[in-house]
Parts: C-alpha cells; structure tokens; sequence
C-alpha cells in the first residue's frame, strides 16, 4: 500500500543513509521501522511471538512456577 507521511528532514536524511548503507529500499527501512514500533506497543503481540518462539524449541515445560505459584496460593487466605 501506498501512503504519504511527513517527517522531519533530519530524520529522512537518517533514513536515508541507512538506506544506502544496508543496501535496502527506502520503503523496507519505514516499513520495517513501522513493524517494530507496533510491535513495542502492541504487549499482546509480543508475548504471542515469545510463545510462538518457544513452541518451535520445544522444550518440555517447566512444572515449578506452577508448583510454586499453586503452594503460594494454598497458603493464603480468601
């Protein structure tokens, strides 16, 4: 998609640099720059990829934070 956005010049002159510099496009530098400030502040999406990260590991589970945590909870009152 196509969009128009005004930033400062200082900042397009960074860009650009980077740009240059990575060998990328100036459309991957802002898109790539966009996808990780919505991920900063989008919590939700970032505990989804940490889960999906440690789906792909594979390691079995560690049972003592819910050991813990079930002791901790039994010996309070409600």
């Amino acid at each position: 998609m196509k969009t128009a956005v005004s930033i400062p010049n200082d900042l397009f002159a960074e860009a650009e640099t980077l740009a240059r510099r990575t060998k990328r496009s100036r459309s991957e530098i802002y898109a790539r720059a966009l996808s990780e400030y919505v991920a900063r502040h989008a919590p939700d999406r970032v505990t989804e990829a940490m889960n999906d990260a440690l789906d792909l590991i594979d390691e079995p589970k560690d049972k003592f934070p819910s050991r813990v945590a079930r002791r901790t909870l039994e010996r309070v009152e409600w």
